[in-house]
């Protein structure tokens, strides 16, 4: 299977890669983490006074970090950032003096330390070079291109024909003898790797993984997110156990991890009122299939929750 970068991008910008890495289900985080990970909603925004100091904040991360389309997007050399992403938003509201945010749309955790394949033969550097001993806060929201693990999601089941009340995509994963098991478990320790190199280049740095939020819908589907009936229990399995492996990978590396499962619940693709955008593009609020400013500003809400408990 072709693993490019540049493919991978192509298939973020027409189907929406990242979309499904978003959903995760109620799974409970491991205990026993040497940092506590918050896996529930905020209670309420904490006062200034509770507000963590930083002077140096580097984010990492790929499209669900960078937030294509949510205004004001730049091109950023094809990473397609926003400067109203939750990167942007925590760093304004802890008045961080510098931020270094290097998230890039298809980014995987292999962009950390290799250059990644933007477009044509334009390339970015490898995330993990803005990462400096200096650096006391690291935000690292990886994972969901790893393995194409969604890319074989989304670029399959929502290509399917024919009957949409059956299970086409399960049955073709199937027969194609996919073991997403394995793939979500190989996403896992890349992704200890990934924040061990972090911690290995700022030791002194509050290292936090962020989860991807919720989409799709615990029960039901809808227009906006085109998968057959009996296929949505396959995505919903799928993202949680990206979900909990996420959550294994930041308790293996001592770091923190912001499940961003309860704060979005109820605003996925198909609720009432959507926090990511559906499968149709969208160029004044969000690319198809991520989110919109309010999901960003979750997610915001929720690390900035995470780093006040555990100061």
């Amino acid at each position: 299977m072709d693993r490019s970068p540049y493919r991978a991008l192509v298939a973020l910008l027409t189907v929406g890669l990242l979309v499904l890495a978003a959903c995760s289900s109620g799974a409970e985080p491991p205990e026993g983490s040497a940092r506590v990970a918050i896996d529930r909603a905020p209670d309420a925004a904490p006062s200034a006074d509770e507000l963590p100091e930083f002077d140096r904040y580097v984010a990492l991360g790929d499209s669900y970090t960078a937030a294509p389309y949510v205004p004001q997007t730049d091109l950023a050399d094809g990473c397609l950032r926003s400067d109203s992403n939750y990167p942007a938003i925590l760093a304004s509201r802890l008045a961080i003096g510098t931020l270094v945010d290097v998230s890039c749309s298809a980014a995987s955790t292999n962009d950390l330390t290799e250059a990644q394949r933007v477009y044509e033969d334009n390339t970015v550097h490898p995330q993990l070079d803005a990462v400096t001993p200096e650096t006391d806060l690291v935000t690292v929201g990886l994972g969901g291109n790893d393995e194409d693990l969604f890319l074989t999601l989304v670029g399959t089941c929502t290509s399917v024909s024919g009957d949409l009340s059956g299970s086409p995509c399960t049955d073709r994963l199937a027969q194609r003898g996919v073991d997403l098991d394995a793939s979500i478990a190989q996403v896992e320790e890349n992704l200890v790797s990934a924040l061990e190199a972090v911690q290995e280049r700022a030791p002194d740095a509050t290292v936090v993984l962020v989860g991807y939020p919720h989409i799709v819908p615990l029960r039901g589907g809808c227009e906006q997110l085109p998968l057959a009936e009996g296929d949505l229990d396959l995505a919903r399995e799928l993202t949680a156990g990206l979900d909990r492996a996420m959550a294994a990978a930041a308790q293996d590396a001592g770091v923190l991890f912001a499940a961003t499962r309860p704060a979005t619940r109820g605003h996925d693709i198909c609720g009432d009122e959507p926090w990511v955008n559906g499968a149709f593009r969208d160029r004044s609020r969000g690319l198809e299939y991520h989110p919109f400013a309010e999901g960003q500003q979750a997610v915001a809400d929720v690390v900035t929750q995470v780093l006040s408990e555990n100061a």
